[in-house]
Protein backbone atom coordinates (compact mmCIF):
# COMPACT_ATOMS: atom_id res chain seq x y z
CA UNK A 1 0.00 0.00 0.00
CA UNK A 2 0.99 3.60 -0.46
CA UNK A 3 2.91 5.39 2.30
CA UNK A 4 -0.12 7.62 2.97
CA UNK A 5 -2.32 4.62 3.71
CA UNK A 6 0.35 2.95 5.85
CA UNK A 7 0.85 6.13 7.89
CA UNK A 8 -2.87 6.50 8.47
CA UNK A 9 -3.15 2.93 9.65
CA UNK A 10 -0.16 3.24 11.97
CA UNK A 11 -1.63 6.37 13.50
CA UNK A 12 -5.07 4.90 14.11
CA UNK A 13 -5.04 1.20 14.95
CA UNK A 14 -1.58 0.16 16.10
CA UNK A 15 -1.53 1.16 19.78
CA UNK A 16 -3.45 -1.80 21.30
CA UNK A 17 -0.81 -4.20 19.97
CA UNK A 18 1.54 -3.16 22.76
CA UNK A 19 -0.21 -5.91 24.73
CA UNK A 20 0.99 -8.49 22.18
CA UNK A 21 4.64 -7.41 22.13
CA UNK A 22 5.96 -9.92 24.62
CA UNK A 23 4.57 -12.87 22.72
CA UNK A 24 2.24 -15.67 23.71
CA UNK A 25 1.04 -14.90 27.23
CA UNK A 26 0.25 -11.21 26.81
CA UNK A 27 -1.28 -11.85 23.40
CA UNK A 28 -3.50 -14.62 24.77
CA UNK A 29 -4.58 -12.44 27.69
CA UNK A 30 -5.44 -9.49 25.48
CA UNK A 31 -7.23 -11.68 22.94
CA UNK A 32 -9.31 -13.25 25.72
CA UNK A 33 -10.27 -9.79 26.98
CA UNK A 34 -11.31 -8.69 23.50
CA UNK A 35 -13.35 -11.84 22.96
CA UNK A 36 -15.30 -11.07 26.13
CA UNK A 37 -16.02 -7.63 24.66
CA UNK A 38 -17.16 -9.27 21.43
CA UNK A 39 -19.65 -11.25 23.51
CA UNK A 40 -20.94 -7.99 24.99
CA UNK A 41 -21.18 -6.57 21.48
CA UNK A 42 -23.14 -9.64 20.42
CA UNK A 43 -25.65 -9.22 23.25
CA UNK A 44 -26.13 -5.54 22.38
CA UNK A 45 -26.62 -6.29 18.68
CA UNK A 46 -29.27 -8.92 19.48
CA UNK A 47 -31.11 -6.60 21.88
CA UNK A 48 -30.88 -3.42 19.80
CA UNK A 49 -31.45 -4.99 16.39
CA UNK A 50 -28.34 -3.29 15.05
CA UNK A 51 -27.00 -4.26 11.62
CA UNK A 52 -23.23 -4.49 11.30
CA UNK A 53 -21.29 -5.24 8.12
CA UNK A 54 -17.53 -5.84 8.25
CA UNK A 55 -15.55 -6.25 5.03
CA UNK A 56 -12.12 -7.89 5.00
CA UNK A 57 -9.91 -7.47 1.95
CA UNK A 58 -6.16 -7.72 1.58
CA UNK A 59 -3.16 -9.43 0.11
CA UNK A 60 -3.20 -13.19 -0.23
CA UNK A 61 -1.72 -14.77 2.92
CA UNK A 62 -2.18 -11.50 4.85
CA UNK A 63 -4.16 -13.25 7.59
CA UNK A 64 -7.79 -12.38 6.88
CA UNK A 65 -8.96 -15.84 7.89
CA UNK A 66 -6.97 -15.71 11.12
CA UNK A 67 -8.55 -12.42 12.19
CA UNK A 68 -12.03 -13.65 11.30
CA UNK A 69 -11.46 -16.89 13.24
CA UNK A 70 -10.48 -14.97 16.39
CA UNK A 71 -13.52 -12.73 16.05
CA UNK A 72 -15.98 -15.59 15.67
CA UNK A 73 -14.58 -18.52 17.66
CA UNK A 74 -16.37 -17.62 20.94
CA UNK A 75 -19.59 -16.06 19.68
CA UNK A 76 -22.76 -17.38 18.07
CA UNK A 77 -22.76 -18.10 14.32
CA UNK A 78 -26.40 -17.05 14.37
CA UNK A 79 -25.30 -13.49 15.16
CA UNK A 80 -21.81 -13.37 13.64
CA UNK A 81 -22.32 -14.68 10.11
CA UNK A 82 -19.28 -15.18 7.85
CA UNK A 83 -19.79 -14.90 4.09
CA UNK A 84 -17.08 -16.23 1.77
CA UNK A 85 -18.56 -16.60 -1.69
CA UNK A 86 -17.01 -18.87 -4.34
CA UNK A 87 -16.45 -17.80 -7.92
CA UNK A 88 -19.71 -16.64 -9.53
CA UNK A 89 -21.81 -19.21 -11.34
CA UNK A 90 -22.80 -18.80 -14.99
CA UNK A 91 -26.19 -17.54 -13.83
CA UNK A 92 -24.67 -15.04 -11.42
CA UNK A 93 -22.44 -13.71 -14.17
CA UNK A 94 -25.58 -12.55 -16.00
CA UNK A 95 -26.85 -10.61 -12.97
CA UNK A 96 -26.04 -7.11 -11.78
CA UNK A 97 -22.55 -7.47 -10.31
CA UNK A 98 -23.48 -6.53 -6.76
CA UNK A 99 -26.60 -8.72 -6.73
CA UNK A 100 -25.13 -11.88 -5.26
CA UNK A 101 -23.74 -9.94 -2.32
CA UNK A 102 -26.94 -8.06 -1.49
CA UNK A 103 -28.77 -11.19 -0.33
CA UNK A 104 -26.13 -11.65 2.40
CA UNK A 105 -26.42 -8.15 3.91
CA UNK A 106 -27.23 -8.16 7.65
CA UNK A 107 -30.76 -8.20 8.99
CA UNK A 108 -31.56 -6.73 12.39
CA UNK A 109 -29.51 -8.36 15.15
CA UNK A 110 -26.77 -9.64 12.81
CA UNK A 111 -23.09 -8.98 12.27
CA UNK A 112 -22.07 -10.10 8.79
CA UNK A 113 -18.39 -10.54 7.97
CA UNK A 114 -17.40 -10.65 4.31
CA UNK A 115 -14.21 -12.65 3.75
CA UNK A 116 -13.59 -10.82 0.49
CA UNK A 117 -16.49 -8.93 -1.02
CA UNK A 118 -17.62 -6.91 -4.03
CA UNK A 119 -14.07 -5.55 -4.03
CA UNK A 120 -13.05 -8.67 -5.92
CA UNK A 121 -13.89 -6.68 -9.04
CA UNK A 122 -11.20 -3.96 -8.83
CA UNK A 123 -8.79 -6.46 -7.24
CA UNK A 124 -8.38 -10.06 -8.36
CA UNK A 125 -10.88 -9.85 -11.24
CA UNK A 126 -9.10 -6.87 -12.71
CA UNK A 127 -5.58 -8.21 -12.33
CA UNK A 128 -6.45 -11.68 -13.64
CA UNK A 129 -8.45 -10.34 -16.60
CA UNK A 130 -11.82 -11.71 -15.43
CA UNK A 131 -13.50 -8.39 -16.20
CA UNK A 132 -12.94 -5.45 -18.53
CA UNK A 133 -11.45 -2.07 -17.65
CA UNK A 134 -14.84 -0.55 -18.46
CA UNK A 135 -16.44 -2.77 -15.81
CA UNK A 136 -13.77 -1.80 -13.29
CA UNK A 137 -14.32 1.93 -13.95
CA UNK A 138 -18.06 1.52 -13.57
CA UNK A 139 -17.57 -0.30 -10.28
CA UNK A 140 -15.21 2.32 -8.86
CA UNK A 141 -17.72 5.03 -9.76
CA UNK A 142 -20.75 3.22 -8.35
CA UNK A 143 -19.37 1.55 -5.20
CA UNK A 144 -19.24 4.72 -3.05
CA UNK A 145 -22.88 5.47 -3.80
CA UNK A 146 -23.94 1.91 -3.03
CA UNK A 147 -22.08 1.99 0.29
CA UNK A 148 -23.57 5.40 1.13
CA UNK A 149 -27.01 3.83 0.65
CA UNK A 150 -26.11 1.02 3.07
CA UNK A 151 -24.96 3.47 5.72
CA UNK A 152 -27.98 5.74 5.23
CA UNK A 153 -30.24 2.70 5.72
CA UNK A 154 -28.75 2.21 9.19
CA UNK A 155 -26.05 -0.39 8.53
CA UNK A 156 -22.73 0.15 10.30
CA UNK A 157 -20.09 -0.51 7.62
CA UNK A 158 -16.44 -1.19 8.43
CA UNK A 159 -13.85 -1.93 5.71
CA UNK A 160 -10.41 -3.38 6.49
CA UNK A 161 -7.48 -4.07 4.19
CA UNK A 162 -4.77 -6.38 5.57
CA UNK A 163 -1.36 -5.63 4.10
CA UNK A 164 1.92 -7.57 4.20
CA UNK A 165 5.32 -7.03 2.65
CA UNK A 166 6.62 -8.95 -0.36
CA UNK A 167 9.06 -10.83 1.84
CA UNK A 168 6.48 -11.84 4.43
CA UNK A 169 4.00 -12.99 1.81
CA UNK A 170 6.65 -15.18 0.21
CA UNK A 171 7.64 -16.62 3.59
CA UNK A 172 4.03 -17.57 4.31
CA UNK A 173 3.52 -19.12 0.89
CA UNK A 174 6.65 -21.24 1.30
CA UNK A 175 5.52 -22.25 4.78
CA UNK A 176 2.18 -23.40 3.37
CA UNK A 177 3.88 -25.39 0.63
CA UNK A 178 6.03 -27.23 3.18
CA UNK A 179 3.27 -27.98 5.70
CA UNK A 180 0.81 -30.78 4.78
CA UNK A 181 -1.79 -29.28 7.13
CA UNK A 182 -1.63 -25.93 5.34
CA UNK A 183 -1.11 -26.99 1.75
CA UNK A 184 -4.85 -26.69 1.04
CA UNK A 185 -4.48 -22.94 1.62
CA UNK A 186 -2.08 -22.59 -1.32
CA UNK A 187 -3.95 -22.25 -4.60
CA UNK A 188 -2.92 -21.47 -8.19
CA UNK A 189 -4.40 -18.00 -7.63
CA UNK A 190 -1.99 -17.50 -4.72
CA UNK A 191 0.92 -18.29 -7.01
CA UNK A 192 -0.40 -15.75 -9.52
CA UNK A 193 -0.74 -13.11 -6.81
CA UNK A 194 2.89 -13.79 -5.90
CA UNK A 195 3.98 -13.43 -9.53
CA UNK A 196 1.91 -10.27 -10.08
CA UNK A 197 2.75 -8.40 -6.89
CA UNK A 198 3.04 -4.98 -8.54
CA UNK A 199 -0.09 -5.44 -10.66
CA UNK A 200 -1.98 -6.09 -7.45
CA UNK A 201 -0.28 -3.15 -5.75
CA UNK A 202 -1.43 -0.74 -8.43
CA UNK A 203 -4.95 -2.21 -8.46
CA UNK A 204 -5.34 -2.05 -4.68
CA UNK A 205 -4.00 1.48 -4.42
CA UNK A 206 -6.43 2.71 -7.05
CA UNK A 207 -9.28 0.80 -5.41
CA UNK A 208 -8.64 2.41 -2.05
CA UNK A 209 -8.21 5.91 -3.48
CA UNK A 210 -11.50 5.65 -5.37
CA UNK A 211 -13.60 4.11 -2.59
CA UNK A 212 -12.16 5.62 0.60
CA UNK A 213 -15.02 7.91 1.60
CA UNK A 214 -16.21 9.78 4.69
CA UNK A 215 -19.17 7.42 5.19
CA UNK A 216 -17.19 4.24 4.40
CA UNK A 217 -13.45 4.74 4.94
CA UNK A 218 -10.83 2.08 4.46
CA UNK A 219 -8.73 1.04 7.45
CA UNK A 220 -5.34 -0.46 6.62
CA UNK A 221 -4.08 -3.17 8.97
CA UNK A 222 -0.29 -3.74 8.78
CA UNK A 223 -0.11 -7.53 9.08
CA UNK A 224 3.50 -8.70 8.96
CA UNK A 225 2.94 -9.63 12.63
CA UNK A 226 -0.21 -11.79 12.67
CA UNK A 227 -0.86 -11.53 16.39
CA UNK A 228 -0.43 -7.79 16.41
CA UNK A 229 -2.75 -7.44 13.41
CA UNK A 230 -5.46 -9.47 15.14
CA UNK A 231 -5.32 -7.44 18.34
CA UNK A 232 -5.25 -4.15 16.43
CA UNK A 233 -8.13 -5.04 14.15
CA UNK A 234 -10.46 -6.46 16.80
CA UNK A 235 -9.74 -3.48 19.06
CA UNK A 236 -10.59 -1.11 16.24
CA UNK A 237 -13.85 -2.89 15.45
CA UNK A 238 -14.95 -2.65 19.07
CA UNK A 239 -13.98 1.01 19.32
CA UNK A 240 -15.90 1.82 16.11
CA UNK A 241 -19.29 0.50 17.29
CA UNK A 242 -21.09 2.39 20.11
CA UNK A 243 -22.35 -0.73 21.86
CA UNK A 244 -23.46 -0.88 25.48
CA UNK A 245 -23.23 -3.63 28.09
CA UNK A 246 -26.38 -5.72 28.34
CA UNK A 247 -26.94 -7.17 31.79
CA UNK A 248 -27.08 -10.96 31.69
CA UNK A 249 -29.92 -12.48 33.69
CA UNK A 250 -28.70 -15.72 35.24
CA UNK A 251 -31.32 -18.49 35.02
CA UNK A 252 -32.61 -20.37 38.03
CA UNK A 253 -31.41 -23.99 37.96
CA UNK A 254 -32.96 -25.01 41.26
CA UNK A 255 -36.15 -26.57 39.87
CA UNK A 256 -36.03 -29.73 37.82
CA UNK A 257 -38.40 -32.58 37.11
CA UNK A 258 -38.12 -35.58 39.36
CA UNK A 259 -37.53 -38.95 37.76
CA UNK A 260 -40.95 -40.61 37.30
CA UNK A 261 -41.44 -43.69 39.47
CA UNK A 262 -42.65 -45.71 36.47
CA UNK A 263 -39.78 -44.71 34.15
CA UNK A 264 -37.89 -47.64 32.64
CA UNK A 265 -34.58 -47.16 30.83
CA UNK A 266 -34.91 -47.86 27.11
CA UNK A 267 -33.64 -51.35 26.43
CA UNK A 268 -33.20 -50.67 22.72
CA UNK A 269 -29.57 -51.29 21.64
CA UNK A 270 -27.63 -48.09 21.12
CA UNK A 271 -24.44 -47.47 19.23
CA UNK A 272 -21.86 -45.85 21.49
CA UNK A 273 -18.68 -44.31 20.18
CA UNK A 274 -15.76 -46.35 21.58
CA UNK A 275 -13.24 -44.77 23.90
CA UNK A 276 -9.88 -44.11 22.28
CA UNK A 277 -8.43 -41.86 24.97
Amino acid sequence: MSKKNRDRAAATISEPAEEAKSGGKKYAKELARLQVELSHLQAWVKKSGARILIIFEGRDAAGKGGVIKRITERVSPRVFRVVALPAPTDREKTQIYIQRYVQHLPAGGEIVIFDRSWYNRPGVERVMGFCSEKQVRRFLEQAPGFEATLVESGITLLKYFLDVSEEEQERRFRQRADDPVRQWKLSPMDVESYNRWWDYTRAYDEMIRATDTRHAPWWIVPSNDKKRARINCISHILSSIPYERVEFEKPNFSKRQKRPDNFVDDATPRNVVPNVL
